[in-house]
């Protein structure tokens, strides 16, 4: 059974009534990490909260034509690294989702026997990148406390770029 995982292209600042602080905390009454706590008169402090912890952050970056050739040289290269839903995809998009699963794979410290089609790219209904993990991917997630992740994907200029963050 795959698990679905959801990202974001960033993740939102959370306010200070939510528990965040964003940016500097001025003006918010937020302590910030390290911060001497010290408040402006009139206004309450807001204990400063992480968010999830960060297992692990992968980037890669694909040559769109390199991978092309390399797919067209190669047919059965495309079943190997995509799963059927990304295959019909257009050359930088493909770059694209193969750049995730190489930052997935950095994210999660490089561990032998991970399958390139057990990481699939998906998109929410207003096109917001997100990954389904499965199989060894999946083992290797769980292993690390891996519960969310987080993708941004690009392409431009003949390249395609990924950056994924494994969160516990």
């Amino acid at each position: 059974m795959a698990a679905d995982y959801r990202g974001h292209r960033n993740v939102p600042a959370r306010s200070a009534a939510e528990g965040g602080a964003a940016g500097s905390g001025r003006g918010t009454g937020a302590v910030r990490p390290g911060g001497t706590g010290a408040v402006r008169p009139g206004r309450s402090a807001t204990a400063w909260q992480a968010g999830g912890v960060i297992v692990g952050i992968g980037v890669d970056l694909v040559d769109v034509a390199r991978l092309d050739r390399a797919l067209r040289r190669t047919p059965a290269l495309a079943a190997r690294l995509f799963t059927e839903g990304e295959r019909a995809a257009p050359p930088a998009s493909l770059a694209a989702c193969f750049a995730a699963k190489e930052a997935v794979a950095k994210a999660l410290g490089g561990p032998p026997g991970l399958r390139w089609a057990d990481v699939e790219i998906v998109h929410d209904q207003a096109g917001r990148p997100g990954l389904t993990v499965r199989g060894t991917v999946a083992d290797a997630a769980r292993r690390l406390g891996v519960h969310r992740w987080h993708v941004s994907l690009t392409h431009d200029g003949g390249v395609s770029v990924a950056f994924v963050v494994a969160e516990a």
